[in-house]
């Protein structure tokens, strides 16, 4: 089978499509635009040439990416950190591994992008995975202990929330539209989308987590659409966004150059 046009945009799905992976394809399938299911980690042949755009993990968007000539956007790894403290509701900092493993209290710590370790509160450094497991300069975010009573996940597109969802309910897993919690959650998303454009740029096109805590609203974290849970957010939104989070580096505007994925070399 021969390369497709390049003038045939393609959404493709992971081969162990999740349920966001499901939706987005029957989006694509609504506006015409095809979708194709990946059967390995290899980019498919009959795909080359073709304007091809990314739904999967960040393993996945590696092994596809270069061959792809994808350009695949994330904020930047210090993001939160460099938001003001009226914004996270707690100290945030941006280091490496090898310092975190020195903290004598409990933190939350995590890596900023991939899932290298667990992101979860550590009662102190000797806790956090050893020098065998993982180098020292592995990069982490290490913040101050909050509770966030509930979760919300927000689809931004050029600056804007295109689409939204809750998540979880004091830590547990509770999906849901934001409706009655539309108007809160999105004028706090707007002051953290403003101060952004100052503090910390995000790409064009990214996620933004944010909660409510028992003082306030706050920042959870920035992650890359293109490997995000869509959860109860419109899916045809979500879709809008997560098409211009991975797409052709052919395409990629000058502004989000600096935010592409450097991609992790693929061990097949």
């Amino acid at each position: 089978m021969g390369a497709m046009s390049t003038d045939s945009p393609v959404l493709l799905l992971a081969p162990r499509v999740n349920e966001t992976g499901l939706r987005l394809r029957t989006a694509a399938g609504l506006r015409g635009l095809r979708a194709f299911t990946a059967t390995s980690w290899r980019a498919p042949r009959e795909l080359l040439g073709a304007a091809v755009h990314v739904y999967g993990g960040p393993l996945f968007g590696d092994a596809v990416g270069r061959e792809l000539g994808l350009a695949l956007l994330e904020p930047s790894e210090d993001w939160l950190a460099r938001l003001p403290f009226t914004l996270t509701g707690r100290r945030v900092s941006a280091t490496t591994l090898a310092e975190a493993r020195s903290l004598r209290g409990p933190a939350f710590v995590k890596p900023p992008t991939d899932k290298l370790f667990a992101a979860r509160v550590y009662p102190d450094g000797g806790a956090l995975p050893g020098p065998e497991l993982l180098d020292g300069d592995t990069a982490v975010l290490v913040s101050e202990v909050v509770r966030f009573r509930a979760e919300y996940r927000l689809f931004v597109l050029d600056g804007t929330v295109r689409a939204g969802s809750r998540y979880a309910v004091d830590g547990e897993l509770s999906v849901a539209p934001l409706e009655g919690e539309e108007a809160e959650v999105l004028a706090f998303t707007g002051d953290v989308l403003a101060a952004s454009a100052s503090y910390a740029p995000l790409p064009s096109a990214a996620v933004v987590d944010v909660g409510r805590t028992e003082d306030g609203w706050a920042v959870i974290e920035a992650n890359a659409a293109w490997a995000s849970g869509g959860y109860a957010a419109d899916s045809d939104a979500v879709l809008d966004v997560v098409l211009r989070s991975a797409g052709p580096d052919a395409r990629l505007p000058t502004a989000d150059r600096p935010f592409r994925r450097a991609p992790a070399e693929v061990v097949r």
